[in-house]
């Protein structure tokens, strides 16, 4: 057997993980390589102890591939994998907002003269104007009780979303919240069409510089082999919790063992056969008390293999009193992972502009 075994195959690496400069980025290739003989990775002559070898090697492309080769009395034998570097990389975080469709029904109902008179609206608002903080908002077609509908939006607002568009996106999460895990064994046409039916009304009444490619579907269960048109339609990111709970990695997308696994552990990871981006969420913001919060994102700021880029999560219903698990500290919960996040040197970003929010070539 000839294995590279790190770098993982999709793993996205920055200027944590070696030696960078404006050349390229150089890494240490590990494997294992059962047979006697030498391994060569890239063209570099690999050293070995016992059936472990290792190369440094200089990768500077955008997707690079890595080769090890070893001839030995049975033939010539190869493993090739894949690492993205991600070159222009610098600690940011992403805050997405899931489940909405209360607060575009509230706006109906009240009808106010600015969209921030929303209690919503108003909490994500105060965030921007003390962090720069920017949102993108996961919002459904409907209700889930089904008494509203992105039909019903008017275009009053539409010029207020417009000018607030740089730092607060409306995208599509799904049509309805109900019935759990919606799109687990649906076919991408379907997935598609929902999408494309949010999207028509969002850049109706919102305008199209406030629409955001999505980069979570709800409940995060879909088939793998709808992602190579997710990504044809133009979804790059798919955020989850690759979190093993009884039998299975629960919100996973459906992705194999070895690859939740590997996102267990480390934030990021290229889906090759698609080329579609895979996150883990660092803090479910909802469903982290507040005096877990900094603890949380502590440890995660002190990972190598997670410092550089922290995603986070919560939910629009737990917002609002009316709600029957609404939360009282919900805003003093975001401030808290805000302000530690920024004291702590991290910029907000979007992740579907660039590469999850940094510049690309």
């Amino acid at each position: 057997m000839l294995q590279i075994t790190y770098p993982f195959n999709g793993a996205v690496l920055n200027h944590r993980h070696g030696t960078q400069n404006k050349g390229g980025i150089t890494i240490t290739v590990k494997g294992i390589a059962d047979l006697p003989g030498n391994v060569v990775v890239n063209g570099v002559k690999a050293n070995r102890y016992g059936k472990e070898f290792h190369a440094d090697v200089t990768l500077n492309a955008f997707d690079n591939p890595i080769v090890a080769i070893q001839d030995n009395q049975f033939g010539t034998i190869q493993h090739n994998i894949t690492a993205r570097w991600d070159k222009y990389s610098f600690k940011r975080y992403r805050f997405a907002i899931d489940d909405n469709s209360f607060f575009l029904r509230d706006l109906v109902q009240n009808k106010p003269k600015s969209i921030f008179d929303n209690l919503y609206l108003a909490i994500l608002k105060r965030m921007n104007d003390k962090y720069n903080t920017k949102f993108s908002v996961n919002c459904f077609f409907e209700t889930p009780e089904g008494d509203f509908n992105l039909t019903q939006m008017p275009e009053d607002w539409k010029q207020q979303f417009l000018d607030n568009a740089d730092w607060l996106k409306l995208t599509w999460h799904a049509y309805n919240e109900f019935p759990d895990r919606p799109y687990q064994y649906a076919s991408a046409e379907k997935i598609i069409a929902d999408l494309d039916l949010v999207q028509e009304q969002i850049h109706r009444f919102a305008g199209e510089d406030t629409w955001a490619m999505p980069t979570i579907i709800h409940w995060g269960e879909i088939l793998p082999r709808t992602l190579p048109q997710l990504y044809k339609r133009g979804i790059r990111v798919l955020s989850g919790y690759f979190s093993k709970t009884s039998e299975r990695y629960d919100v996973s997308f459906g992705l194999d063992e070895p690859r939740c696994s590997f996102l267990e552990h480390n934030r990021l990871l290229v889906h090759y056969p698609s080329n579609v981006v895979f996150s883990r969420i660092a803090c479910v913001v909802n469903t982290t008390k507040i005096e877990d919060i900094v603890p949380k994102l502590q440890r995660e700021i002190s990972s190598p293999e997670n410092a550089e880029v922290i995603d986070l999560l919560t939910h629009e219903q737990y917002f609002w009193p009316f709600y029957r698990n609404f939360i009282p500290d919900h805003e003093q919960r975001l401030d808290t992972a805000i302000k530690f996040l920024t004291d702590n040197g991290y910029e907000p970003v979007l992740y579907h502009q660039g590469f999850l929010g940094a510049k690309m070539d």
